[in-house]
């Protein structure tokens, strides 16, 4: 455990009403009697950073906690990408598991669970674990790296509380209290506080696909399956991998569809464990080599990494098979991944033709349309109540949030959604000036090579404008992101982008540059439009040495065209010969820009913006 240092300490818990407890810590001593609810709760006075010290809890029972730390206590919370552990990116990031030995970084993992019915006093059943290479996969790989790197500076203890949960949108992480000033979403919260509402929508079927049990996946109900050896093929077709099946001559088709390749494998690969790479797939998968099944994974995101076990491979021709499963969308192996078999430091490269033969046709639900099941994590205020309500009383050094990916249907409602949880988390943990810093979302999506409007793009802009409120800070990111993987796998640099800041503001690294160039203001020239920027640290520069891209600018009617820009000192001047009389710029406005390159002498990325918003 790690306690929030220079501060005061509140210890709580549950005994028996009329209880007297005692607590004894570091020297110092406070008791209290329980009230008739059985709750007690007792302060002692803020102390220096350091440790390990015991606690000693004494009621009917005593309770002696050991090896506890003062230090810097974080709230890390959001959505995947605060929650992707390292060790989903442990081939990326294998050095430093291997290395991690940092008895004084620990995280608290907290399990994901919703609550529809008003907040929680406590937690499910977690620990503390300090980061080694047995622990290390647990962590928060962008926690991880902040902590890492503070700590490397400033030899503090770092506590991680990470309260994340995958694809969750902002109000569910917002108290009742924070969204008095959202009439559409404490509608939903005064509904689903009906527990005989949401029982009745929890018993109806999902409305997704039907008519399996009409027509059965012929892969795995035929005599012999179709990922066994002594399966015979008949009737597969061709068909490339990495792609989508509807991109390759199968219209609409959401089902399971079987994917099959021999291929040679020499002798040196076999007689050791191998690894089987095959990217990301849409949606669902079961791989099998040689009749064996080697992995499975039931939704898109996760990077497929699957152990192939000694003995398996055999020298001369081996069979893989991928079943593949999707219900709605494209379907099949996004692009630009990994797709290999590796032993050793051998790779036999899997990219190219493979056969395929559909096993299943998933037909629409038909008939009327009813809301099926309440996705509870989903709903506002769930995750509040659930995962962060009961750490309240838990005093924190400050809060590290990445979210945004599901509010991006929604971009305009985050700029009023951001800065509310903002307000609402620092008066629950009684911090009027909590420190709450943030990850403004990397590009993600196709390229659009002409200027267009973005969703994306608008999300970004919410969180540029919500640095407004007092004492928070943005990582810009829109370097960092992969246009096929809403969850890229460079993690270190957020977490390490999130650590300037903090050392900025909180560990007295008053000179440190801490963010990318901001835009301050602009000014229109003639037929040019100069723009001002904040953080412009070392000097502005083009970070690859080309011309500055993905400027555009629109004149009245807000018909942007690509632009000119280059850098004047500490501004930039935008312009283009088809608009004679600009009033407008935006930068890097797309879902994901195609290289943008205008930094900060210290390698830091210019956060995307527009001037006509």
């Amino acid at each position: 455990m790690i306690l929030q240092r220079d501060m005061p300490l509140k210890i709580w818990g549950w005994a028996t009403p009329g209880e007297k407890v005692s607590v004894s810590f570091n020297k110092k001593a406070v008791s209290t009697t329980t009230g008739a609810n059985g709750k007690w709760q007792v302060t002692l006075p803020s102390m220096k950073a350091g440790g390990p010290y015991e606690m000693l809890l004494k009621g009917k029972n005593s309770i002696n906690l050991k090896g506890i730390l003062l230090g810097d206590v974080w709230l890390c919370a959001g959505q995947s990408n605060m929650v992707h552990q390292m060790g989903i990116h442990n081939v990326s990031y294998a050095k430093d598991i291997s290395e991690a030995n940092y008895p004084e970084i620990r995280q608290f993992w907290v399990p994901n669970v919703a609550s529809l019915g008003g907040v929680k006093e406590d937690v499910q059943k977690s620990s503390w674990k300090w980061a080694n290479p047995s622990n290390i996969n647990d962590f928060s790989a962008v926690a991880y790296f902040f902590a890492r790197d503070v700590y490397r500076k400033h030899h503090v203890p770092i506590g991680i509380i990470n309260s994340s949960y995958g694809g969750t949108p902002i109000e569910a992480w917002t108290s009742e209290d924070g969204l008095k000033d959202f009439s559409s979403l404490l509608s939903i919260v005064e509904k689903n506080k009906d527990t005989a509402y949401v029982k009745s929508r929890q018993a109806r079927p999902a409305s997704v696909q039907t008519g399996q049990e009409l027509n059965p996946d012929r892969g795995m109900t035929e005599v012999v399956k179709w990922f066994d050896t002594n399966y015979i093929p008949k009737n597969w077709h061709s068909i490339n991998i990495p792609g989508y099946w509807e991109d390759q001559g199968v219209r609409d088709l959401n089902g399971i569809v079987w994917y099959r390749k021999e291929i040679e494998v020499p002798s040196s690969m076999t007689g050791k464990e191998a690894k089987l790479f095959m990217g990301r797939i849409i949606d669902a998968d079961i791989a099998f080599i040689n009749g064996k099944q080697v992995g499975t994974t039931s939704y898109m995101y996760p990077q497929r990494r699957y152990k192939v076990p000694s003995g398996l491979l055999k020298p001369g021709k081996n069979v893989l098979v991928i079943r593949v499963q999707n219900t709605a969308g494209k379907g099949g192996f996004v692009p630009d991944k990994p797709y290999f078999l590796q032993a050793g430091e051998e790779k036999i490269d899997l990219k190219g033709d493979w056969q395929y033969k559909v096993g299943q046709v998933f037909r629409p639900r038909e008939g009327k349309f009813e809301l099926g099941p309440i996705a509870e994590q989903n709903q506002p205020t769930a995750l509040y109540n659930a995962m962060i309500a009961p750490f309240i009383n838990y005093n924190i050094k400050g809060v590290l949030w990445y979210q945004g990916e599901s509010n991006t249907g929604k971009p305009q409602e985050y700029k009023q959604l951001l800065p509310a949880l903002i307000r609402d988390w620092r008066q629950k943990f009684a911090q009027p000036h909590l420190p709450f810093y943030y990850v403004q979302l990397p590009n993600f999506g196709d390229a659009n090579y002409l200027p267009a409007e973005s969703s994306w793009a608008t999300l970004r802009e919410a969180s540029l404008q919500s640095l407004k409120v007092p004492n928070t800070g943005m990582a810009v990111t829109i370097d960092l992101g992969e246009w096929n993987d809403i969850h890229p796998d460079n993690k270190k640099d957020v977490g390490e982008r999130l650590s300037l800041i903090a050392r900025r503001f909180n560990y007295g690294e008053k000179n440190l540059v801490y963010s990318g160039p901001l835009y301050q203001s602009s000014v229109i020239t003639g037929n040019k439009v100069k723009v001002s920027f904040s953080n412009v640290g070392g000097g502005l520069i083009s970070i690859d040495g080309e011309e500055l891209s993905q400027f555009a600018i629109a004149g009245e009617d807000k018909k942007f065209v690509w632009a000119r820009a280059k850098i004047v000192g500490k501004e930039v001047e935008v312009w283009s010969d088809e608009v004679k009389e600009p009033k407008y710029v935006r930068y890097a406005w797309s879902d994901n820009p195609v290289d943008p390159n205008l930094y900060n002498a210290e390698r830091l990325p210019a956060s995307p913006f527009r001037t006509d918003n």
